[in-house]
């Protein structure tokens, strides 16, 4: 049995834990069925990501781009349960299967527990938003630690656990944050935000997906998005490799070289990036969020009962 997972060219940990989350989950997966393919951690369940022709094993993956597959062929799909009910719904299976997204058992690992706080306030902003904006230096003005999401998964994740406070940007960075019981306030830097993949998880610990907007903090952010940068609009293009980005005609972003940095231009991005540094300021200082104890331990032994299901039918 093989977990899948989406995997970025620039990385995303939250995709990233697939690689190891399930054999600590499911120990020997990968010595049975061989011809099964893991659907696990992430925003998968989209026709042009998943192969056809491959019995599949859904165990809390989620809905959220592209179209869904046909998955009512039961000899192709065995779904033991999704993300949340927002999943299920569009499936057409019971709201009840749709319990939890699986990376919260990442905290029930020993590697994880038990981990000292270092950090104040921590930042983890999208993927996408690490590529091409400018956080590091708007986190460093403002006081935020800065956790790069495309960073090795298990590091990202520690630096998650040893904070006070998680500003999350990434829908991981807040759901390993409430895993390891850290408050957390949702913001964005895009008005195309996925919303429905935060709201399929946030219902099933019984918080609020309401997040704070922070303008994007670069023009090659806003070239990225397709969102507007001091006054000047963009039309959104597809990234082809970063973290320089300029734009080369019919919808692309290519990678570009980087101009020399000098004193007075850093301080001019960093003048330009001010709007973002003060929204990040005003997001550490609302009130965040935590589901409660109970909610989330009873959601963890759903999932764990699906779990032991799984291993009865597959070991």
């Amino acid at each position: 049995m093989n977990p899948y997972y989406w995997e970025s060219q620039h990385g995303n940990f939250g995709d990233d834990l697939n690689l190891w989350l399930w054999d600590f989950l499911l120990p020997g997966l990968r010595d049975v069925h061989e011809d099964i393919l893991l659907v696990g951690v992430g925003t998968v369940l989209n026709r042009a990501l998943l192969p056809d022709g491959i019995r599949k094993l859904v165990i809390g993956s989620g809905f959220g781009y592209g179209t869904l597959p046909d998955m009512h062929d039961p000899k192709e799909w065995d779904i033991r349960c999704v993300r949340g009910p927002l999943t299920a719904g569009k499936i057409g299976i019971a709201p009840e299967l749709g319990i939890v997204d699986p990376a919260v058992m990442v905290a029930e690992m020993p590697e994880f527990q038990n981990l000292p706080k270092r950090h104040k306030r921590s930042f983890v902003p999208h993927w996408e938003s690490a590529v091409a904006g400018m956080w590091p230096v708007t986190c460093g003005t403002v006081g935020l630690h800065y956790i790069d999401p495309r960073g090795e998964a298990k590091s990202v994740i520690r630096e998650i656990a040893q904070s006070e406070l998680i500003i999350a940007e990434s829908m991981h960075g807040a759901i390993l944050a409430d895993a390891f019981r850290v408050p957390w306030v949702a913001v964005t830097t895009s008005d195309s935000i996925n919303s429905f993949k935060w709201n399929d998880w946030a219902s099933t610990v019984g918080v609020h997906y309401q997040p704070r907007h922070v303008p994007v903090s670069s023009r090659a952010e806003a070239i990225l998005k397709g969102e507007r940068f001091w006054g000047m609009g963009f039309e959104a293009q597809a990234l082809v490799e970063a973290p320089n980005l300029r734009p080369v005609g019919h919808g692309v972003i290519a990678a570009a070289i980087e101009p020399r940095q000098t004193f007075l231009r850093s301080a001019a991005k960093q003048v330009l990036a001010a709007p973002s540094t003060l929204a990040l300021w005003q997001a550490m200082r609302a009130t965040p969020q935590l589901s409660s104890d109970n909610r989330l331990a009873e959601r963890k032994d759903r999932f764990q009962e699906v779990l032991a299901a799984v291993r009865r039918a597959y070991f």
